[in-house]
């Protein structure tokens, strides 16, 4: 069924519904014109009413919600409209929750309206992320989206919610007890609970690490964190005992963004303020972990804090910055230079890097959670790479500076917090990242890494993210394996294998083995042609000159 998309066109498809309309009820022609959106609305309501009649309708339906979104979503005139507003919530229905937040986030949509915080916190407490309808909750109280009082009652019904559930858990402690007895401790590591425990746990530490100061008051500073966004650009703002001027905006997400920032005005000292809301400390514990956990010619893979704020309303998070991109930039711009696909020999170097990270942060007894290109930033030499095989397999010389930098610890996993025996289950939340193990319900631990993993690999090679096939196996049971081929002239054994044993991890896998295993037969293929190192070599010097003129 073709849907069409302009408003002359959706008014002659109009039907008249006061009663169950959540949209609008004036009737009048002439309100076409003054206002442009109104025959779309009636549309979406005649096709909320057909949805259950045919399959057909139900995608000329989101069709249709798309394609108004498209139309309106830069119009300032509707910004602060609740009836649009509420066709968000209809294109949120089908599609990934956390990204079109985000995008209601980055335009402003109602965004001072207590109606966005209100329904997005119910729906994240409907599929059980309960600390992310926390956030939410505490997000829009902190903003003072009117009504305030509406979005504190609801708050506070929430909160008597989550107590009423703890309580009720507590009844079945002696039952959790009998299944530690038995080995069974299964937590979900993201869930409000568990959250809840590790912060206890943690809170007595944080004061004593170096770099944390802490506040039980809101933040003090003349310029509001509210109003940074994208446009502040030189809007400085003072943090503890220094200024920091804004430059632009790294990154942004549903409750916290990513500034570049110059310290005391002074451009050769730049720092990332990651400024979040409400008040996160668990990352600045993650890096002050990596700082006492791995070793020190590793320590530049992961990322360094060098401070946090933690307010009463906010927390800034002040980080090293690093001016190069990232590694999903880097996949784009080769894109957009070459036309195609990263060359294999630049995705075999890539893939040994990722694989050695993940064996030294989990060898450490870290799990990051959310392994993705865009929180892997691109790290150069200082000096020009050389052709020596010696520095390229030990990583020494200038290939020491080389590689990546793997930051955004939020969702980081610090298992001397649990039970060895301890396995995991629940879901990520990430669209294209949930492993297997996920996907059936089934309990996981390094599987969140290495299928990220696997999914970043096939997008440097295909340039698309990943989608598996479950297949039968020769023992009669079956693999999980990427739908796409591997294109003939590549090293299809080495891709094959990496796919088809980090895709299907057995509970007997000696995980660390296994990755340094996959590690070995990357770089011994690299080295196997002295002419690959050097071809590397000049792939990676492009690479540098297509992302600083990007």
């Amino acid at each position: 069924m073709a849907v069409t998309s302009t408003a002359s066109q959706h008014s002659s498809s109009l039907t008249t519904n006061h009663h169950s309309s959540s949209f609008t009820t004036n009737l009048h022609t002439s309100s076409f014109t003054s206002d442009p959106l109104l025959p779309w609305l009636y549309s979406i309501r005649k096709g909320l009413d057909d949805l259950d009649k045919s399959e057909e309708n139900s995608v000329a339906f989101d069709e249709l919600v798309f394609d108004c979104i498209g139309t309106f979503k830069n119009n300032p005139h509707y910004q602060n409209d609740v009836r649009f507003l509420q066709v968000w919530f209809l294109y949120m229905d089908s599609r990934d929750f956390d990204s079109v937040f985000e995008e209601l986030e980055e335009r402003k949509i109602c965004f001072k309206n207590s109606v966005l915080y209100e329904t997005c916190a119910v729906v994240l407490e409907a599929i059980g992320r309960l600390t992310a309808a926390q956030r939410v909750y505490r997000l829009g109280i902190s903003r003072n989206a009117e009504p305030v009082e509406s979005l504190k009652n609801a708050y506070t019904l929430f909160s008597e919610r989550m107590s009423a559930a703890h309580k009720a858990c507590s009844i079945h402690q002696n039952v959790d007890r009998v299944k530690e007895m038995l080995g069974e401790i299964r937590v979900n590591p993201w869930s409000t609970t568990s959250s809840d425990e590790v912060l206890q746990k943690i809170l007595p530490h944080l004061v004593k690490y170096d770099g944390y100061h802490v506040s039980l008051k809101n933040y003090p500073g003349k310029v509001a964190l509210s109003t940074i966004q994208k446009s502040s650009r030189n809007k400085i703002i003072k943090i503890g005992k220094r200024d920091y001027q804004i430059k632009g905006c790294a990154g942004s997400g549903g409750f916290a963004q990513v500034f570049k920032a110059f310290v005391d005005s002074d451009p050769n000292e730049i720092v990332a303020l990651k400024i979040q809301a409400p008040p996160f400390p668990w990352e600045f514990y993650m890096y002050r972990q990596l700082d006492k956990r791995l070793p020190s010619e590793e320590r530049s893979r992961f990322g360094n804090a060098q401070r946090m704020h933690h307010y009463s309303d906010y927390s800034i998070l002040v980080c090293d910055y690093l001016p190069h991109g990232t590694l999903l930039d880097a996949i784009n711009s080769y894109m957009l230079t070459v036309g195609a696909s990263m060359e294999e020999v630049l995705c075999m170097y890539y893939t040994i890097e990722m694989l050695h990270m993940l064996e030294t942060l989990h060898s450490a007894g870290i799990i990051h959670g959310d392994f993705k290109p865009d929180n892997l930033l691109i790290r150069n030499s200082r000096d020009d790479l050389t052709d020596d095989l010696e520095h390229f397999v030990k990583r020494c010389g200038p290939w020491q500076d080389q590689g990546l930098c793997l930051v955004d610890w939020g969702r980081g996993i610090d298992l001397s917090l649990f039970p060895a025996d301890t396995k995991f289950v629940g879901d990520c939340r990430t669209s294209g990242f949930c492993c297997v193990e996920m996907r059936e319900e089934k309990p996981w631990k390094f599987q969140v890494d290495t299928y990220g993993l696997c999914v970043i690999v096939h997008t440097m090679l295909h340039n698309t993210y990943m989608d598996i096939n479950k297949k039968a196996s020769a023992d009669g049971g079956y693999i999980y394996l990427p739908k796409l081929q591997f294109k003939r002239y590549w090293n299809i054994k080495l891709w094959e294998n990496l796919f088809k044993r980090l895709l299907n991890v057995q509970p007997g896998d000696d995980h660390l083995k296994m990755l340094r295993e996959l590690r070995e037969s990357f770089q011994e293929y690299v080295l196997s042609d002295p002419s690959f190192v050097k071809k590397l070599r000049e792939l990676l010097r492009k690479q540098r000159s297509s992302l600083c003129s990007a």
